[in-house]
């Protein structure tokens, strides 16, 4: 029986699934006495360091952790666990973490680095650990701001390092202590293997931990590959991915089927995709926890994919046909106790910058604001719908223009790019630049830059677009739109600073395979998993 501190933060039911799938039964701690009684302890971390510390202290669970680790019984740690188990971290001064391990966590710091670092990068092994028995070198997916580094007085505790900027301890172990920086349970095969020698370890010896004798190499973040499952209602009433042109998803009048979401999920799973988004484009339409159905293509999903989920649509504050009100943070932590890692913000982060833009404030009220402070920024992905508006010059417009080297329909050297709301419908008075930047600013994490000028053409990746992006903002970009082939990704990673690609259509409809990219990604010297 395997014991599950399960306090309330973040996407739990995917190390649930994990314990499930390998052959384990799991319970949750329900009072502070389990954490000293349970034969082995998974102690998984989702949001801010300082929400997680007061929710542990609240529910009297920081002396019983504590005392488990002096007593040395099993215990693995993920995340923002292993932060937890420092003196205290940048994050939240002034609160103290279990303070078993000397030393502060950080944020990333170095210049050019996006951060969060998302994604999937190496370790370096420094001891010998029972855990990492039939490992490979694989890469294991990382989503974090905040990192611990390694000094004289927490060596002893050092298990592996990774490199991101400089070096951070990516993995921590004394006797049966274990605590990962990585999550196990999204780094597929590998991290489950890892996740499987922890369960099945013995109880009664403890681990024996020995330096490796070898040099290590800096380790590199791959850049992600990612399939995207737009998910609407067909017109017979069931949940179906489908595809459009330019967003218009019907054809000879039908909604087009491209398949069922929790199978080609599970198909994209074991095809190599680096994470998984799924978009429901109905749903700015519909009450989000009315939702059922896309409740329960996440919590099947989750049982066998075990990579990152990303969901978007109708992640906003609304009032139900019952008069009871629901805010964007009630939405998202549905999304999150059914299997989702992220959540993705359309529309609705559109309004939250035109209202940052009158006042010049920040109300701490928005959606972005509300779920990043309690599940962290790396929790918070904005989708941007931009168009191309055409100009004469840069003085036609107030808004940030850029030159093109794809003329406008009369011969227009300048375009703008405005932002859309409603699945692109309607556009509103605000640029990319204002919409991206002012959305880090108020705390989301990452960007999906969609251009519905290339959806669906096949054309590739608008270059243009993205450099532009990057150059304002220093989180992820995922590119997005227009992906007809291969090489496509390869322009899109060596011509721009872009960290992610995602593609639909030539997914589904089999045109290009997942590995194909990945295999002419890496040709062209990119890093992948």
């Amino acid at each position: 029986m395997i014991t599950l501190l399960d306090y309330g933060a973040g996407n739990v039911r995917s190390v649930r699934n994990a314990i499930r799938m390998l052959g384990y039964e799991v319970q949750n701690v329900c009072n502070p006495e389990d954490i000293l009684n349970a034969e082995k302890l998974i102690f998984p971390g989702v949001g801010s360091f300082g929400l997680v510390m007061d929710r542990l202290a609240k529910d009297g669970f920081v002396e019983p952790l504590r005392e488990r680790i002096r007593r040395n019984k099993p215990m693995l740690g993920i995340c923002i666990a292993l932060q937890a188990f420092f003196e205290g971290s940048d994050e939240s001064p002034g609160v103290p973490g279990l303070g078993i391990i000397p030393g502060m966590v950080e944020k990333f710091s170095e210049p050019g680095l996006s951060i969060p670092q998302i994604g999937w990068n190496g370790i370096s092994l420094l001891k010998q650990s029972p855990l990492f028995e039939g490992y490979n070198g694989e890469k294991l997916y990382f989503v974090h701001s905040y990192r611990a580094v390694q000094n004289s007085d927490n060596q002893d505790w050092v298990l592996t390092t990774t490199t991101y900027g400089g070096e951070f301890i990516s993995a921590v172990e004394k006797g049966n202590i274990t605590a990962f920086q990585f999550h196990p349970e999204k780094s597929g095969k590998a991290g489950l293997n890892i996740l499987k020698n922890f369960l099945g370890g013995s109880q009664e010896i403890s681990r024996i931990s020995r330096a490796v004798s070898q040099d290590t190499q800096p380790t590199k973040l791959a850049k992600r590959i990612i399939a995207c499952l737009d998910v609407r209602s067909n017109d017979a009433g069931d949940l179906v991915v489908t595809k459009g042109d330019q967003y218009d998803v019907r054809e000879e009048g039908e909604v087009r089927n491209l398949g069922m979401p929790v199978d080609l999920a599970r198909r994209y799973y074991e095809e190599g995709a680096d994470e998984i988004t799924f978009l429901n484009i109905t749903g700015f339409r519909d009450f989000p926890l009315q939702d059922q159905p896309m409740l329960e293509v996440l919590k099947r999903t989750s049982e066998n994919v075990f990579v990152p989920l990303t969901i978007g649509g109708g992640i906003k504050s609304f009032t139900a046909t019952d008069g009871r009100k629901y805010s964007a943070l009630d939405v998202a932590t549905e999304y999150f106790r059914s299997g989702a890692d992220k959540i993705s913000i359309g529309s609705d982060a559109v309004y939250e910058v035109e209202n940052y833009l009158a006042t010049g404030k920040k109300t701490g009220e928005s959606s972005i604001e509300q779920i990043s402070i309690v599940y962290g920024a790396q929790a918070v992905v904005i989708s941007v719908d931009p168009r191309r508006v055409y100009v004469d010059t840069p003085e036609a417009t107030q808004h940030a223009t850029l030159t093109t080297a794809y003329p406008g329909p009369n011969g227009e050297r300048y375009c703008w790019y405005q932002c859309t709301v409603k699945g692109g419908r309607e556009g509103r008075d605000v640029d990319v630049v204002q919409l991206t930047t002012v959305c880090e600013l108020l705390g989301a994490g990452e960007i999906l830059l969609n251009c519905i000028d290339r959806d669906g053409t096949n054309s590739g990746f608008d270059l243009e677009l993205i450099r532009m992006v990057k150059d304002v903002v220093g989180i992820p970009v995922i590119a997005s739109s227009g992906a007809g082939n291969a090489e496509h990704f390869v322009d899109v990673f060596c011509k721009t600073r872009a960290d992610a690609a995602l593609a639909a259509g030539i997914f589904h409809r089999h045109e290009v395979a997942i590995s194909e990219v990945k295999e002419c990604v890496a040709a062209a010297g990119v890093e992948v998993r």
